[in-house]
């Protein structure tokens, strides 16, 4: 069987069928959409296939418009919107079955040495990561057994996930808890040597915990859903280089959630507690 994160590199490698135009498969899952982390790693990637190379992508900003079709293809288009001395800017509009379903931004910068440095620790110590128990060797230890459902999922997953607080599934564990979640990632495998295809893979598993931070609060993360929520944008900064398939702490947390929103922001460190990127999230929650 392939390893995920041998699939995740083939899920980012886009079919170029045109000069600015890009092809991206849609995995058939069990998911009512399409991931929104997967599109908008593949969306960079089209983005970084038109540049030169030589200039790491340090920001992004996305939008989710519609949700996408699993099992159905997405064209990513691509605008050239700027070429400088320092600076590259992209558009990519994701089209599936012709309709808009994400629109992103991407602005590319030329390496250059700053004249001076600082950032914010991480907020909290936490235990390094072999230390604590895989995702679904929690889920394992409190059911007995993964459902055939999560089974299946938990072999396709391309990333190793290890929350540091346990997981909470009762209603009284998260009683007076406050909105903040960390957790440690890494692919599951190589991905290669190629600096974008790290990017676009850290791209896609910062959709995947985020908005965990805004459910701690209101109900636990496992077990039935009181909420269906949905990513609404994306935004992410890039400050240093990395590796995706090397431990990255992400630390999140929700400052407000109010009127059917949530707003969830994370910092992804590395084991020496160098922060790599900054992200924020808006999402929809609606009860079921």
């Amino acid at each position: 069987m392939t390893n995920p994160a041998e699939s995740l590199v083939a899920l980012l490698d886009l079919e170029q069928i045109e000069v600015n135009i890009f092809r991206g498969r849609s995995p058939q899952e069990s998911l009512q959409r399409v991931f929104g982390g997967q599109v908008a790693g593949q969306a960079l990637v089209a983005a970084g296939r038109t540049t030169e190379g030589d200039r790491p992508v340090h920001s992004l900003h996305a939008y989710f418009l519609r949700p996408g079709r699993p099992g159905v293809p997405i064209v990513y288009q691509v605008e050239r919107v700027r070429d400088g001395r320092s600076f590259t800017t992209r558009r990519v509009t994701a089209v599936q079955q012709g309709r808009t379903i994400f629109n992103l931004t991407a602005s590319f910068h030329k390496p250059e040495q700053g004249s001076f440095e600082h950032q914010l620790p991480p907020a909290r110590k936490v235990p390094d990561p072999e230390s604590l128990p895989t995702v679904t060797d929690e889920i394992r230890e409190h059911l007995g057994a993964l459902p055939e459902q999560l089974e299946r999922m938990a072999r396709r997953q391309p990333f190793d996930i290890r929350y540091v607080d346990r997981l909470r599934w009762a209603p009284e564990d998260v009683r007076g808890a406050e909105p903040r979640s960390a957790v440690w990632m890494r692919a599951v495998g190589p991905l290669g040597d190629d600096p974008l295809v790290h990017t676009c893979a850290l791209t896609y598993a910062s959709d995947m915990t985020l908005l965990d931070a805004v459910r701690i609060p209101v109900e636990p993360l496992w077990g039935p859903r009181g909420f269906d929520m949905a990513s609404l944008d994306h935004a992410m900064w890039f400050h240093r280089p990395f590796r995706a398939d090397e431990w990255f702490l992400y630390d999140q947390e929700s400052p407000i959630a109010t009127g059917g929103r949530g707003l969830a922001r994370g910092r992804i460190y590395d084991l020496e507690g160098r922060m790599l990127v900054s992200v924020v999230q808006e999402g929809l929650f609606r009860a079921v």
